[in-house]
């Protein structure tokens, strides 16, 4: 593949948007660290071992170590794709898939809002490609909640 077709490759666009999305984790998760211990803990060499304690920081942290984990596949397998090419479109399709997933994975998971939380993170794949299975998926969530009416509870 020539340079540039690389370069006008929807995938290479993909991932500068992905290298964006990693620095949003990164400073959101340092900034709300930073609000609850103090910009000396951010400044200074972290001997203590103090990590937030707060719930915001703690799910940012998470989030941001969740998306670390999924990132060097995302990156691999786009730039197996720049080289190759995509004759059948799947390999674009699955990155947006991907990268729309994980911008909203961000705000979801900070709200904690478990319903949405859950697939967003883990399985989004299965869920994309069968959508019959989503009220399932959210009727089960609703049965086992605390807050969930025993009156409108479905038998299973």
């Amino acid at each position: 593949m020539d340079a540039a077709a690389m370069a006008s490759s929807p995938f290479i666009t993909l991932l500068v948007g992905s290298v964006a999305l990693l620095l949003i984790h990164i400073m959101l998760q340092g900034m709300l660290a930073t609000k609850e211990l103090g910009s000396a803990w951010n400044a200074g060499p972290r001997d203590e071992n103090l990590r937030p304690q707060g719930r915001l920081a703690g799910r940012a942290a998470r989030a941001s170590a969740n998306f670390r984990e999924t990132y060097p596949a995302f990156v691999g397998l786009v730039l197996a794709l720049v080289v190759t090419g995509d004759a059948s479109g799947w390999g674009l399709a699955g990155a947006w898939v991907w990268v729309a997933c994980r911008i909203l994975y961000v705000p979801l998971y900070l709200a904690g809002i478990p319903p949405i939380s859950v697939p967003s993170s883990g399985s989004v794949p299965s869920l994309v490609w069968s959508p019959w299975q989503w009220p399932c998926f959210f009727r089960r969530q609703a049965w086992h909640s605390p807050t969930f009416p025993r009156s409108s509870r479905i038998s299973a």
